[in-house]
C-alpha cells in the first residue's frame, strides 16, 4: 500500500511542507489568519491524490508531445502538455518537462480558489507558481548552480509585472538535461510555461560534440526516462572562456526568440562563472538588488 501523503507546517509556523514520492511542495501564504488557514487546507485537499492522477497517465505523459493533439484527461497532465506544446513542432519534448511548475500552479489555484490572499507561492522545487495582491512585491534568489551554497543575485517580481511563474533547469537539477547549463532561471506568465521553457533553454546551451563534455543515454541511468536512449549531459570538463560564452550565446538566441514569440518574460543563464540576461531591461536592472534569500532558486 502507498503511504499518505506527508503534510505539515514547518517550524517557523508560516510555511506549508507539501510531500508525495518525488513532489516536494513549499506552501506560503500571507494575508489574515482565516483566509490563511482556508487556503492551507485547500492545498491540502487538492495535493492529496495528485500524484496518483499524474500516474495513472504517466505512460502518455512521458511520449514526445504533438502540437496540437492532447489526448491526456487530467487538468495537470494537459496544463502540462500545454506548457510544452508551443515546442513540440521543434524539438524533442514530452509533457514531464513541465511537471514541476504545473503541479505548483495546480495547488495555488486551489489555494485561490478557496480565500483571498495577499501573496502566496508555492515552490516546487524551484519552480514557483506566485500570487501578488495589489502592491506586493516577491523577491528570488538565483544559486549559480543548484548544487552549491550561496545566492548570487537576486530578482524582484512587482504586483504589476506580467511574471507569476519561475522555473529553473540545467544539468546539476533534478531532471536531465542535453545541455550544460549550470542553471538557467526563466519568468514567464505562469509556473507551466516557465519550467516548459527553462527545459528548452538549458538544452540549448550546449557545445554539440566537444570533447569535455561527457554525456550517456539517459536510459542508461534511469530505464524508464522519457528522454530515452537521448544522450544526457553528465560532465563537463575546463572549458575556455570564448567555449563558455559560446554556449551560452546559443541558450541566449533560444532564448531572445522564446522572448520574441511571447513565451518567456525573461531569462537569466548561468555556465562556469558567466552569466547572460535575456529580458526587458527592468528585469536586468533587478537582479544586482541586494539578495533576499528567503526563496532561492534551485534547478
Amino acid at each position: 500500500m502507498r503511504r499518505l501523503p506527508q503534510i505539515a507546517l514547518l517550524s517557523d509556523g508560516r510555511r506549508l511542507h507539501l510531500q508525495d514520492g518525488p513532489i516536494d511542495l513549499i506552501v506560503e501564504a500571507r494575508g489574515a489568519e482565516h483566509p490563511v488557514r482556508a487556503a492551507y487546507e485547500a492545498a491540502a485537499r487538492r495535493f492529496t491524490g495528485l500524484l496518483d492522477e499524474l500516474c495513472d497517465e504517466l505512460t502518455e505523459l512521458r511520449k514526445a508531445a504533438q502540437p496540437a493533439q492532447c489526448s491526456l484527461k487530467g487538468v495537470v497532465a494537459r496544463r502540462m502538455h500545454g506548457a510544452v506544446a508551443p515546442y513540440a513542432g521543434d524539438c524533442f519534448i514530452t509533457p514531464m518537462a513541465a511537471v514541476a511548475g504545473s503541479v505548483s500552479e495546480e495547488i495555488l489555484g486551489a489555494m485561490l480558489g478557496a480565500a483571498h490572499l495577499e501573496q502566496a507561492y508555492v515552490n516546487n522545487g524551484g519552480d514557483i507558481a506566485l500570487h501578488l495582491g495589489e502592491g506586493e512585491r516577491f523577491t528570488v534568489g538565483l544559486m549559480d548552480r543548484p548544487d552549491r551554497d550561496g545566492v548570487m543575485r537576486a530578482m524582484t517580481i512587482e504586483a504589476d509585472d506580467p511574471v507569476r511563474g519561475i522555473a529553473t533547469s540545467g544539468r546539476h537539477g533534478r531532471s536531465f538535461s542535453l545541455g550544460i547549463a549550470d542553471a538557467v532561471t526563466v519568468l514567464a506568465t505562469t509556473a507551466s510555461q516557465a519550467d516548459a521553457a527553462a527545459t528548452v533553454i538549458a538544452n540549448a546551451v550546449d557545445l554539440p560534440n566537444h570533447p569535455a563534455v561527457k554525456r550517456c543515454p539517459a536510459n542508461e541511468i534511469q530505464p524508464d526516462s522519457d528522454l530515452g536512449a537521448r544522450l544526457v549531459t553528465r560532465e563537463v570538463g575546463a572549458l575556455s572562456q570564448t567555449e563558455v560564452r559560446d554556449a551560452l550565446e546559443f541558450g541566449a538566441e533560444c532564448a531572445r526568440q522564446l522572448f520574441d514569440r511571447g513565451l518567456i518574460e525573461g531569462a537569466v543563464l548561468r555556465l562556469c562563472g558567466d552569466m547572460l540576461v535575456i529580458g526587458p531591461k527592468d528585469i536586468e536592472r533587478r537582479r544586482s538588488r541586494p539578495p533576499a534569500l528567503e526563496n532561492a532558486v534551485h534547478a
